[in-house]
């Protein structure tokens, strides 16, 4: 088994130049103190380097509309500064990025302002575009919470650092939405049916899972963060090779413990690889008879409180993603997003915020409230084009060249 995990990692270094070279949501009050744009984005000035701040500690750095459309100015303005040689972009207080402030576009909408939904959507998936096809060297650290658009505004980056406090996960599914901001590219390009699993049960990976399985360019103890920022503040250059090897300087070689969900891959596969989520359902039903396996029983129990049209939504997403290029995959998001903020089909994204983060009842009523009510006109309606009234996502794909 520790082979195969050799071999995952050999994978993940492969796939770097795809990947790399190519929302536990925030429930919190909106962090009064930090209304000011630049205090929700603070920068830091090194000598050939610029960093950027998420400063939102007490939400967890959980995006807004000012946040995203803050990150976009500093790093278009930033690749076109020739004194500065790379970027960075880290976290304040316990998290990277929780997410994005789900609760505040639930009160956007409730007070029928779709536009600066829209408005944040457009911005958020440029932004994710941006860092991909970045033409400078650019560095994330993960420390803490990175979750949902929180992972995507950084794992299509060229270095993503994790560390012993890190903790991704993709739990939109639960609160009645979808992942989103590019993850149904990486999660696609996971090992097996593992991106799968993720989307659809919530499940979280910690810092040693995500190299094993190629979110994670590097990994550093949380201690020896400092050290790190220091000696790439001092760096005098532009060589992502250079950065490489500061990083790696700092770097550990780890492996996942035996109780890590990566030694279920088997089971994952197994279960995962069916075509409908009612397929996978079963499936895992048959493996905790046969088995008694604990895990499967666990792995149904985070499906079956989930939206179960996000669960069928978040499912085809993942595997259109596995056939389309990133600035596809934002265009396809952007039209489910939209839809899921319109409330025509159903009004699950803000029932599950309210269940989950608002009230904190945990008893959603979802619409449908089965997945055998959920019919194939309304997950197609997720993926349809936006019609002639409603512009789609313009990315500047002949500009900044995508990823196959």
């Amino acid at each position: 088994m520790m082979q195969r995990f050799k071999g995952l990692i050999k994978l993940k270094q492969a796939r770097n130049g795809l990947l790399s070279y190519q929302r536990n949501f925030s429930a919190l009050p909106y962090d009064a103190q930090y209304d000011d744009p630049q205090d929700q984005v603070l920068v830091e000035g090194r000598a050939k380097s610029r960093a950027a701040i998420l400063n939102r500690p007490a939400s967890h750095n959980a995006l807004t509309i000012p946040m995203v459309a803050r990150l976009k100015r500093l790093y278009e303005s930033w690749e076109e500064n020739h004194d500065i040689g790379f970027v960075l972009m880290k976290g304040s207080g316990k998290a990277f990025c929780s997410g994005s402030d789900v609760v505040s576009l639930c009160e956007l909408l409730n007070e029928g302002k779709m536009e600066e939904c829209k408005t944040y959507f457009q911005t958020l998936y440029k932004f994710v575009y941006l860092q991909a096809t970045y033409l400078k060297p650019n560095v994330a650290i993960l420390d803490g919470f990175t979750m949902g658009s929180g992972a995507g505004i950084a794992v299509p980056g060229m270095f993503r650092v994790a560390t012993n406090k890190t903790v991704f996960a993709h739990p939109e599914a639960q609160i009645g939405f979808h992942p989103d901001a590019g993850a149904s590219f990486y999660l696609s390009r996971l090992p097996g049916y593992l991106g799968e699993y993720l989307a659809l049960t919530g499940d979280k990976l910690n810092g040693v899972e995500m190299i094993a399985c190629g979110l994670a360019s590097h990994y550093a103890l949380h201690e020896r963060l400092d050290l790190i920022e220091e000696r790439l503040g001092k760096l005098i250059t532009d060589e992502a090779t250079v950065i490489e090897t500061s990083l790696a300087q700092y770097g550990d070689l780890v492996y996942p413990d035996k109780t890590s969900v990566l030694y279920k891959i088997e089971t994952i596969d197994k279960c995962f690889s069916h075509d409908t989520v009612e397929e996978i359902v079963n499936a895992l039903e048959n493996e905790a008879a046969n088995s008694y396996n604990e895990w499967c029983k666990n792995a149904i129990g985070k499906i079956k409180e989930a939206s179960p049209l996000s669960l069928k939504v978040t499912l085809h997403s993942i595997r259109e993603g596995r056939f389309q290029s990133l600035d596809q995959c934002l265009a396809r998001e952007y039209r489910m997003s939209l839809t899921g903020m319109s409330k025509q089909v159903s009004n699950d994204f803000c029932e599950g915020v309210r269940a989950r983060l608002v009230d904190k009842d945990f008893a959603p009523k979802w619409d449908p409230p089965s997945l055998e009510e959920v019919s194939k006109d309304m997950v197609d309606s997720y993926f349809s084009p936006l019609g002639e009234l409603e512009p789609e996502l313009e990315l500047p794909t002949a500009l900044r060249e995508p990823y196959i």
